[in-house]
């Protein structure tokens, strides 16, 4: 028999809620649900094309042909959007392809909504994967990334997106202004409803390797630190965030996720338009890595993981993980 005074003990009170399944999801101070979701496509030319990414165990590069089954299927699992990084049909200096109109990305843009048209369509919208040389913008004479000359490209790669009917387009290069001459260019357009979710506080991170090989968009020479934010900056985060929130940008995002979670949580303190956290590919290759030697339990760990993002502050999960985890849900 508890005295009186065990009975009052605070320990106790927090105990006593947490004693069952369902007094525990009563007080639960975060959910994680399929829609938070945002999967991430690799998508290529030609036709019945599904090519299984080394690095990235369960992830593939598929052709425009197989996307409806794809999306199909994450429709039936209650994940609402894609992101879609094209495999370029070839590479030059400019980044001509990137722009096309009947490039890759316009191709699946406009199968996916023809096909799912509930389904929201979000686009990568950088030219590394475009380059000859890999970088995230047009390169100077002696190596360098010139940020100014290359806000027309990701502008008009954008507009090419909108056109085709994307209803969110993600600049990632981190070029200063990108978020406002895409802004710009999408309104005199006439694609006012086209949203923006911008890389805000994009690293320059080794958690991105997986990826490089994905979308073939390994630099050819140098690094992209001159770009993209230092990893030992966490204030700096929220400058460039507030900086593209006045820009026009309807989301914002921390990439990557994992090993940022002060960042997201700096961030969300400081605005209160949709926040996003990538869950890149590093993370996602460590946890399938892991559990592939029977280190961990792979879907325990998965959710506490996604979890834990919701817990810093993200609106919006972009991870590789989403058909699996959306089904883990069901099933929990």
């Amino acid at each position: 028999m508890l005295t009186r005074q065990e009975i009052l003990d605070p320990t106790w009170r927090l105990r006593r809620t947490r004693r069952t399944k369902a007094l525990r999801r009563m007080v639960q101070e975060n959910t994680l649900a399929p829609n938070d979701f945002i999967y991430p496509l690799f998508v290529h030319e030609g036709a019945q094309r599904r090519e299984p990414i080394g690095a990235m165990p369960g992830q593939f590069r598929l052709s425009v042909d197989l996307l409806p089954a794809e999306v199909e299927h994450l429709c039936r699992a209650g994940v609402l959007a894609v992101l879609l990084f094209g495999i370029a049909g070839y590479k030059d200096a400019r980044a001509s392809y990137a722009v096309r109109r009947d490039g890759v990305v316009p191709q699946a843009i406009r199968t996916i909504k023809r096909e799912n048209p509930e389904m929201v369509v979000m686009t990568d919208v950088c030219v590394c994967a475009y380059t000859d040389h890999g970088h995230c913008g047009f390169v100077q004479d002696g190596g360098t990334v010139d940020n100014d000359s290359s806000l027309r490209v990701l502008a008009e790669m954008a507009l090419a997106h909108a056109e085709a009917g994307a209803d969110v387009v993600a600049p990632s290069a981190m070029m200063d202004g990108q978020v406002q001459a895409i802004r710009e260019t999408l309104d005199e357009h006439g694609f006012v409803e086209t949203a923006i979710m911008a890389y805000s506080a994009k690293y320059a991170s080794a958690f991105y390797g997986p990826f490089r090989e994905a979308a073939d968009s390994a630099p050819q020479f140098g690094d992209r630190r001159s770009y993209q934010m230092d990893p030992p900056n966490a204030r700096e985060a929220v400058r460039e965030v507030l900086a593209d929130v006045q820009q026009g940008a309807d989301i914002v995002m921390v990439k990557p996720g994992l090993a940022y979670l002060d960042v997201v949580r700096l961030v969300r303190g400081a605005v209160d338009v949709p926040l996003a956290v990538y869950n890149v590919s590093g993370e996602y290759s460590m946890l399938k890595a892991a559990a592939e030697k029977g280190w961990i339990d792979e879907r325990a760990v998965a959710l506490e993981m996604l979890m834990a993002f919701r817990r810093a502050g993200a609106d919006l999960i972009i991870t590789y993980l989403a058909k699996e985890a959306a089904e883990w849900l069901k099933d929990s």
